[in-house]
């Protein structure tokens, strides 16, 4: 990975008390930026923390030696050294005077977008989130170098503050054949996006810090034009971007939708709930959370339904290894601010909880796949050494029983041989099952289960039928019965046993959540063949899908 980062042009804009520090720091090479506030001492910034360049104080005379050095602030405060990507931004006081600089570092770094290389070449239009600092410019540039170098496409650089090309009328050699159009005043920056597709032609469009809804409009506008979009917003998740109500326009916005009573039952929701109203303006999302460790959204479309539908779904977590391998993992995603389409007040839906949260523990679910330089998948699984608690623990839930005799419903779940595990800990409970009577004076056991979310069930006797009847009321039993889920899963292999368990774990999600279809992982043909068989046995449709290494289940509802 080639790193360009024309250090030195910066420090000599810098006096020589902050200056020479700099140059003899064993750091410099990780140097975020400086900053130079009147009345305090010089502060540099590392990726570590900030630390002081020196005990003298920042004078006028100190703003006023680099103010000359470089060129004129436009009207958003920020100016810049010609043919470098260093960008210097003032803070003025109320009479318009410099009173602060913040002296930040820009970098060209080659090679840091091989973390996507096989997404680009799918040609998505893709949107970069992430807080400020985090490399969204860093990784657009290189986008841009590689679209237009490598891959030959017609790229123009939208460059409001000339952040990514550097300032000067000759763009820096890292955005390599893209050419760049500079804006005037950040405001016109829509206008100058509209402008680069009527009167250039390109191919590829980028755009950095889309934050206006006219900037998001045109955005709109031009991926309907057919135009490939890559830009960055400010949000850490997807889900910030969707309560934005600037910036969901460029994922399809929001609205929110009347159901009638029909359609509301049949989906299992409140009558009013949120969906998109459009495609998105980005096909593929990424958040940043760390310079080499991404989450990709390959389907922003689908990703933003399942999170306004309130249900979990799957992302890739990409990671940039030292060797420049790539590691990509498949985990859940978990949102909990969309819960609006759900009816949350049935204890169905309390019970799909409590299979997500199972799901998300289920660490060894987790694929591993690695991308080599002759850009071919191999995939390898990493998976947990199972053990028969470990299972046990997976499947099962934990039942905390309240005045009921706790000896009766242990007869009746070895008898009917249901997947529980009692526990004398609340704090540890999936479902509570107490006696009504004596329930109802016991506020604190009430609190306790709201706060923690745990499902009650009450029974009015503690007879053996009543008993029976709460336990499969909890587990639907009487849905799945027609299962023998011991002789299907008896001396497996423990990626067999895998496979197995997250079949079961979504036939559940299914069956919970009403008629919701589920995307199993990509598994060998084998273990397919097993989780064929054990969806047969609920009496549900699959069909496999993809391609291998890659090819997997899809199960669909009744």
């Amino acid at each position: 990975m080639l790193i360009a980062d024309d250090l030195n042009q910066l420090l000599e804009i810098l006096p020589d008390f902050i200056k020479q520090p700099l140059e003899n720091h064993v750091n410099r090479k990780l140097l975020i930026e400086v900053v130079m506030d009147l009345g305090r001492k010089p502060e540099a910034r590392f990726p570590k923390g900030p630390e002081y360049l020196s005990s003298r104080i920042i004078t006028w005379q100190d703003l006023d030696f680099c103010i000359k050095r470089i060129g004129n602030f436009s009207s958003d405060n920020r100016s810049g050294i010609e043919r470098t990507l260093h960008r210097i931004s003032s803070i003025k006081n109320r009479q318009g005077n410099i009173i602060g600089l913040t002296c930040r570092v820009g970098r060209a770094v080659l090679g840091t977008i091989s973390i996507i290389r096989d997404l680009l070449e799918k040609n998505p239009s893709i949107l970069l989130l992430g807080r400020p600092g985090v490399g969204k410019t860093t990784a657009i540039r290189e986008i841009a170098r590689v679209l237009a170098d490598e891959m030959e496409k017609r790229v123009v650089i939208i460059d409001t503050s000339n952040e990514i090309a550097g300032d000067g009328d000759v763009p820096h050699p890292a955005i390599g054949r893209a050419r760049r159009m500079q804006v005037s005043e950040p405001n016109l920056q829509h206008q100058v996006m509209i402008e680069a597709v009527e009167n250039h032609m390109p191919e590829v469009i980028i755009i950095d810090e889309i934050g206006t809804e006219l900037e998001s409009l045109a955005a709109r506008t031009i991926a309907e034009r057919g135009v490939q979009l890559v830009g960055t917003a400010h949000g850490n998740y997807l889900d910030s971007l969707i309560k934005n109500p600037i910036l969901s326009d460029l994922i399809g916005g929001i609205q929110y939708v009347t159901l009638g009573d029909d359609e509301a039952k049949r989906r299992g929701s409140q009558k009013s709930i949120l969906e998109r109203k459009a495609a998105p303006a980005f096909q593929v999302a990424i958040e940043i959370h760390e310079r080499h460790n991404w989450i990709v959204h390959e389907s922003v479309g689908q990703a933003v339904d399942q999170l306004l539908q309130g249900a979990n779904l799957w992302v890739q977590r990409r990671k940039l290894i030292e060797d420049g391998s790539i590691n990509i993992q498949c985990e859940q995603y978990v949102s909990n601010n969309f819960v609006s389409n759900i009816n949350v007040y049935t204890s169905k839906a309390k019970s799909s909880k409590l299979f997500n949260t199972k799901l998300i523990n289920l660490e060894s679910s987790v694929q591993s796949l690695k991308y080599d330089s002759k850009s071919q998948w191999e995939l390898g699984t990493s998976i947990n050494k199972f053990s028969k608690d470990t299972v046990k623990d997976i499947l099962n839930i934990r039942l905390y029983i309240y005045y009921i005799n706790i000896a009766q419903v242990e007869m009746i779940i070895n008898d009917e041989q249901f997947p529980i595990t009692i526990t004398r800990d609340i704090v540890q409970a999936d479902v509570i099952l107490a006696l009504r009577s004596n329930l109802k004076h016991n506020t604190k056991l009430k609190q306790i289960a709201k706060s923690k979310q745990i499902t009650i069930y009450t029974i009015c006797s503690s007879t053996s039928i009543n008993i029976k009847r709460a336990l499969k009321q909890i587990f639907n039993v009487n849905r799945i019965s027609n299962c023998n889920w011991s002789a299907i899963s008896e001396n497996r292999e423990k990626e067999e046993l895998e496979g197995l368990i997250e079949t079961r774990l979504a036939i559940q999600k299914i069956i919970e959540a009403k008629k919701q279809s589920v995307e199993l992982l990509p598994r060998i043909v084998n273990i397919r063949k097993l989780q064929h068989k054990l969806i047969s046995c609920y009496n549900l449709r699959s069909r496999s899908c993809g391609e291998e290494p890659n090819r997997r289940l899809r199960i669909y509802p009744n």
